[in-house]
């Protein structure tokens, strides 16, 4: 492939709900390059894009993939995303890097929940966007519905720039709303045909609204329009890019990825109207002289990037995809990461086309490229030189939610498990492998449960291991609520010297609950000597992990050692240590033990419609609504107190309820007295783990 400099290079990622047709949307673009010389389909599993094992077994996208094209001496890097919400991390991924976006509907199944996600995404980020209405050869697709439903969810932006033509119901061309042609497609060419009958009405509608955004980019313009002269296609298609690249005109257009109709004008399009690689403005921080480094895309300053994905595969091995925002980057420069604090020697330079690597000798400011084997290199690292070394911020990837708890099938894999799951929370920060050493699980967090599966069939299929993966323990702690005071003689004899230490202790709530035990001494007269008191702490140390009632952690419990006594040949540390132990599960379980349950503050944000259904699921759920907040866009944010317990399945049921739309964060508030029906089915539980450990042993 050629090296291509910023103004020839276009970066653009395809967006869309799942199964709306991007993956075959970008088979048919690479076919029109030249990159293949059949289009590969999904239920086939022989796409560009969709190369993993995984993704072929399941028949759609889960990793962002690259492919970059050459179309009429431009390169065109083309992101094509996932369109499940369990992989939203890939798509924010891929947004960051991205200088505009497509966002494919679907003509038979209309707008979707994904095309709104997507559309969010593009505002937020500020991306430039082409509406491209795919599968318009199915007899019930229809364009009309898309670009109403569209035009009714965003208005007067939405700019239709072909209309389909249909013969015997079968889709034969298209209308060029600009140029006011109608066109036939043959082949990969199309003919010029006269515009239908039923095509005018529409036409004549479309282009009087386009002339008048065209009208609004001037007043010498608007002047002309006023006269009543018309715009030469030329001057038509230079106010119209200067409209999409501001976002303030939405061009919508269409064809069939399957038939090959419409994906050459795309492309002309995605040249002739998306901002090229050196169009935009990115900062960052001079970390020599702390100040912003404006990098701007220009290949004339200090070479700098960020790695926006990483790629981690079984048998492609590790790639840093990075976005160049100054200089160019060549073979063998030397690069420096100030997130590692590491330097190292750029290896060769790759575009990737899916999981083909095509080796390039540089990548000028505003293109997209690969490294192979980045040490340390991690996504959302900066590279640069230590020269002039530059750090760019980290953008924004969701966070995880949803968590199960898993356990190797094969006890010998654990270690094998550990080191697949690294290198896969590498690739995915979506996917969080935390171990809950105090709850005695390892918990594997992601963005619902679909993700959590896949990551199950990954470890099987790639990396051989095997995990189960089941509902987890709630981190629920022990306390108590009245007051005890107890004794206990630990005393033993087996010939020799013999065991013996006594204690009288008292135990009761302590005001600071964020403290396990609170541990105080009021012996007098030595009934029992001070050197034995660190060994009746201990005591309570060991205690206070795994607690009398439910084997849970014990907090905000004060325990005082106030009389005892000792044998002057048999009392030792390991005696009064072994007393405190007993005593404090009998005065424990004498002093009101009570399970608390970590209540969590709960933020949900849905359409105002959905309010209603949410609150009545959270109130099922034991959750106390505390308020609702209004959004812009017409959505609420509903904050709650509520169990942890109630959040098990939370996402599922949350995007059931909302057909999508509901997104949900929470984090850990306080601790708070469990109901006695939860209580007792904990102690029953572990009272029935304790007999069939004695029955097995």
């Amino acid at each position: 492939m050629n090296v291509y400099t910023g103004d020839k290079i276009r970066n653009v990622v395809l967006l869309g709900h799942g199964g709306c047709g991007k993956t075959s949307l970008l088979e048919a673009m690479a076919y029109l390059c030249g990159v293949t010389s059949r289009m590969g389909k999904i239920d086939d599993g022989n796409t560009l894009s969709d190369f993993s094992k995984e993704e072929q077994k399941r028949k759609f996208s889960i990793n962002t993939s690259l492919v970059s094209l050459e179309w009429e001496g431009t390169k065109i890097n083309v992101l094509d995303t996932p369109g499940y919400f369990d992989f939203i991390g890939e798509v924010e991924e891929a947004v960051a890097a991205a200088d505009a976006a497509i966002i494919v509907v679907s003509g038979k199944s209309g707008f979707e929940v994904g095309t709104e996600k997507a559309w969010e995404l593009c505002e937020k980020y500020k991306l430039p966007r082409f509406i491209f209405v795919t599968e318009m050869d199915i007899d019930n697709a229809s364009f009309k519905n898309v670009l109403e439903a569209m035009t009714e969810k965003y208005g007067k932006r939405m700019a239709p720039f072909h209309l389909p033509i249909r013969e015997n119901e079968k889709l034969i061309g298209y209308v060029n709303v600009i140029s006011e042609t109608g066109n036939k497609w043959q082949g990969k060419d199309a003919v010029e045909i006269p515009v239908p009958d039923y095509s005018k009405p529409n036409l004549e509608q479309y282009r009087e609204t386009l002339m008048e955004t065209v009208a609004e980019t001037s007043e010498d313009m608007m002047e002309r329009y006023f006269a009543g002269e018309k715009f030469s296609d030329a001057e038509i298609r230079s106010a119209l890019r200067t409209n999409i690249i501001d976002g303030s005109v939405v061009p919508m257009t269409m064809g069939s990825s399957l038939l090959c109709y419409g994906i050459y004008t795309l492309l002309d399009d995605i040249v002739k109207y998306f901002p090229d690689g050196e169009n935009g403005k990115i900062a960052g921080i001079n970390m020599k002289t702390n100040d912003i480094f404006e990098a701007d895309y220009d290949f004339s300053k200090p070479k700098s990037a960020f790695i926006f994905k990483t790629i981690v595969d079984p048998f492609i091995g590790k790639y840093s995809l990075i976005k160049v925002c100054s200089g160019v980057f060549k073979t063998d420069d030397l690069i420096y990461n100030p997130d590692k604090d590491i330097e190292e020697k750029i290896g060769k330079i790759y575009t990737l086309q899916g999981n083909k690597p095509i080796e390039v000798p540089e990548l000028h400011a505003g293109d997209i490229g690969a490294l192979q084997k980045l040490t340390a290199a991690r996504t959302g690292n900066s590279l640069s030189t230590k020269a002039t070394t530059i750090k760019y911020g980290m953008f924004d990837i969701s966070k995880p939610y949803t968590y199960m708890r898993y356990k190797a099938v094969n006890k010998g894999d654990i270690d094998k498990i550990s080191q697949a799951l690294q290198k896969m929370t590498h690739e995915d920060l979506t996917l969080k492998n935390v171990n809950d050493s105090e709850n005695g699980q390892m918990l594997l967090y992601g963005m619902g449960d679909m993700h959590l599966d896949i990551v199950k069939s990954i470890l099987k299929n790639e990396y051989k291991v095997d995990i189960e993966l089941s509902k987890p323990k709630v981190a629920f702690r022990e306390t108590i609520k009245k007051k005890s005071d107890v004794e206990y003689k630990y005393k033993k004899q087996s010939g020799g010297h013999g065991q013996y230490g006594h204690v009288k202790m008292r135990f009761e709530p302590s005001d600071d609950i964020t403290k396990s035990y609170e541990f105080f001494e009021e012996v007098v007269g030595g009934a029992v000597p001070k050197n034995y008191f660190p060994a009746v702490e201990k005591g309570l140390q060991e205690s206070v992990l795994r607690g009398p009632l439910a084997a849970y952690p014990v907090v905000g419990v004060k325990a005082t050692l106030y009389d005892g006594s000792y044998h002057p040949v048999d009392s030792s540390e390991m005696a009064f240590k072994t007393a405190a132990i007993q005593a404090f599960k009998k005065g424990f379980m004498e002093a009101g033990p009570v399970l608390l349950e970590p209540i969590e503050n709960l933020k949900v944000t849905v359409p105002d419609s959905y309010t209603g259904d949410v609150m009545g699921d959270l109130n099922k759920r034991r959750g106390r609504v505390l308020g609702m907040t209004p959004q812009p866009g017409g959505k609420t944010v509903i904050e709650a107190n509520i169990p942890m317990m109630g959040l098990f399945g939370y996402c599922t049921d949350l995007r059931s309820m909302t057909g999508g739309r509901g997104s949900f964060e929470y984090e850990f508030d306080r601790y708070e007295q469990a109901p006695s029906d939860i209580q007792e089915a904990e102690v029953k539980a572990r009272a029935e783990k304790v007999q069939e450990s004695s029955v097995d042993a």
